[in-house]
């Protein structure tokens, strides 16, 4: 399988398998909720998929556990990933973690609803 086909499969396996976090965001942001922006969800971008994309502002939005805040792989790939996205196609990032989300939604969707301003 070459790796255009096994970042498709990979997204779609993401889509229908999300953590709640990720699930409890979605429900908040799809359907063009927030500015009447389209967002996207397990989204492949480059080499990368990420959790949710509005294109129109260019905005990636990341959903993060408690693995992508130890030293070792895990972080190294996202700090590469983020360089990636960050200085090839110029897109702004915005990580939340998954209790950031849980605990206190309303704060992440205002982060979100400012950076599409």
């Amino acid at each position: 399988m070459d790796k255009r086909t096994f970042l498709k499969y990979t997204s779609r396996k993401l889509r229908s398998n999300m953590t709640p976090a990720e699930l409890y965001l979605w429900q908040r942001i799809r359907r063009k909720q927030l500015n009447n922006l389209q967002f996207y969800r397990q989204k492949q971008l480059g080499n990368y998929i990420v959790d949710f994309y509005c294109p129109k502002k260019k905005l990636v939005v990341e959903v993060d556990g408690g693995h992508h805040y130890i030293s070792g792989e895990i972080v190294d790939n996202d700090l590469r990933r983020e360089k990636f996205l960050r200085q090839v196609l110029k897109l702004n990032i915005l990580r939340f973690t998954n209790l950031d989300i849980t605990k206190n939604i309303h704060s992440v969707i205002d982060k979100i609803v400012n950076e599409l301003r």
